[in-house]
């Protein structure tokens, strides 16, 4: 969830941090250019002040005419110190488009372009437009024009052409700083979102995996009310009662199978004694009084394992690091002399392997299964008991080469009391695989059941190879 919840987050305040970013940037840009196009509207002004006064050329003669002229060379000596000490193109043209002085000496009024285009707009007695922005890959030049106005008629145009590298400079400078705050805000809004989403995810992850606990038979797991927003806190507290009531109800039921299983089983003793001495009155060799002994013993086996998987589901696995190899050949050992009166081979291919289990639940188990293969196995066939690792579990695979189960028999295979169709002339309760499944349970394993070509059962025990959560892996299994 988290990795579907952060990438949002981020997402949602990159976007807060470009909205926010973007407008500043552009306002940043109009702000140095507007600062550049005050300047150059000042600078106009003040050369329009210095060219109100200088006639056309041809009035330049007698002692007023040297005053223009005088006047004229101080505008142009101005213009060059303009230009040499800011790079800007300056001049003052007449409204023919001649020059009454300019710098460089070089540069013309051109006959078509933005300077042409501020010129002609100046000539109507206002100044030019504000130039377009420029942008820092932009390499336009500003234009601004000022008309001379003297009488009230415009005279001249006071033009300048200023290049625009250093305010591009001062603007990208600027962009960066933006950015490099923008980098910082994201960052610490990608810092503020792992804290967040932990803090809102961290109840839903410790909630699952006691679920995942509870649902694995570890019904005493259960949710740790701290931390988080109120509604979690209160989902976990809710969910605790829950899981109080789960547990008091299942232990209910386990309870009343014990206590049932063990009361039965006295008056069914006495039963059974009682028609043993009925027996002995009866002529010998009796079936119906033999049907009813047999019947008598197969229910004492049923209460027998009845009390068997209350012990079993109730109980807590002492888990710890054994050999399952060891332990899996001991079983096919302890077997052996079972399956060769039945005329069944028995092997084992039992490499050693650790892991974690109880050492009796597990050998309780695999005498089921073994149990189970031998029994459904007929003479001159064979079981096999493989031990393997793949590094994360060790397991125990039991193949038989007895009838198998068809596809719908595997979905219920391990239920209790279930028995197929085709082998209730064996003798059994039908609570044997339940028993492993719950023993195997406990402990965190778990058995599993499928074909085994071209006909059999193949069943499968598995065992983690994990430390469980807070015990110490001194052997380091899981690097193994």
């Amino acid at each position: 969830m988290r990795t579907r919840l952060l990438p949002l987050l981020i997402v949602l305040m990159a976007a807060v941090l470009l909205a926010l970013g973007v407008p500043l940037a552009v306002s940043l840009a109009g702000a140095q250019q507007q600062k550049v196009v005050v300047d150059r509207i000042d600078d106009t002004a003040r050369f329009a002040a210095l060219a109100q006064f200088v006639t056309e050329p041809a009035d330049s003669s007698g002692p007023a005419g040297d005053d223009v002229n005088e006047r004229r060379e101080t505008l142009r000596s101005e213009l060059r110190s303009y230009h040499k000490v800011y790079d800007i193109r300056a001049g003052v043209f007449y409204r023919n488009g001649s020059p009454m002085a300019h710098a460089p000496a070089t540069w013309v009024l051109p006959r078509s372009g933005e300077v042409r285009d501020a010129f002609k707009e100046a000539l109507l007695s206002r100044r030019s437009h504000d130039p377009e922005q420029v942008w820092p890959w932009q390499r336009h030049s500003l234009v601004v024009a000022s008309p001379v106005i003297r009488d009230g008629d415009v005279v001249a145009v006071v033009v300048t052409d200023s290049p625009t590298g250093p305010m591009r400079s001062r603007i990208l400078r600027g962009w960066l700083v933006i950015a490099a705050g923008e980098a910082g805000a994201m960052l610490l809004a990608v810092g503020a979102a792992l804290r967040l989403t932990g803090w809102v995810l961290r109840p839903v992850r410790i909630l699952d995996a006691t679920t995942h606990d509870i649902a694995t038979g570890r019904l005493k797991s259960r949710v740790a009310v701290a931390g988080g927003p109120p509604e979690l806190r209160r989902l976990a507290r809710s969910f605790n009662e829950m899981a109080d009531n789960v547990e008091s109800v299942l232990e209910q039921q386990r309870a009343f199978v014990a206590d049932a299983s063990h009361q039965l089983r006295n008056p069914l003793s006495a039963l059974l004694l009682r028609i043993e001495l009925l027996a002995l009155e009866l002529p010998e060799g009796n079936e119906e009084i033999a049907s009813v002994q047999a019947e008598g013993r197969r229910l004492a086996q049923v209460l027998d394992d009845l009390l068997d998987l209350a012990l079993a589901e109730h109980s807590e696995a002492q888990l710890q690091v054994t050999d399952i190899g060891a332990l899996a050949a001991e079983r096919v050992a302890a077997w052996a002399p079972t399956a060769e009166a039945k005329g069944v081979r028995l092997t084992g291919d039992c490499p050693p392997t650790t892991a974690w289990a109880d050492p009796v639940a597990l050998s309780s188990a695999l005498d089921a299964v073994i149990d189970n293969a031998v029994k459904f196995t007929p003479g001159g066939e064979s079981v096999e008991v493989t031990v393997a690792s793949n590094g994360d579990t060790s397991t125990v695979v039991v193949t038989d080469n007895g009838p198998g189960l068809t596809d719908e028999e595997l979905t219920r295979v391990g239920d209790r009391f279930w028995r197929s169709g085709r082998h209730q002339n064996v003798k059994g309760s039908g609570l044997g695989l339940s028993i492993s499944r719950a023993l195997l349970a406990a402990g965190g394993g778990s058995i599993a059941y499928g074909r085994h070509e071209p006909h059999g059962l193949r069943v499968t025990v598995t065992v983690p190879r994990n430390a469980p959560v807070g015990e110490p892996d001194p052997q380091g299994l899981t690097d193994r």
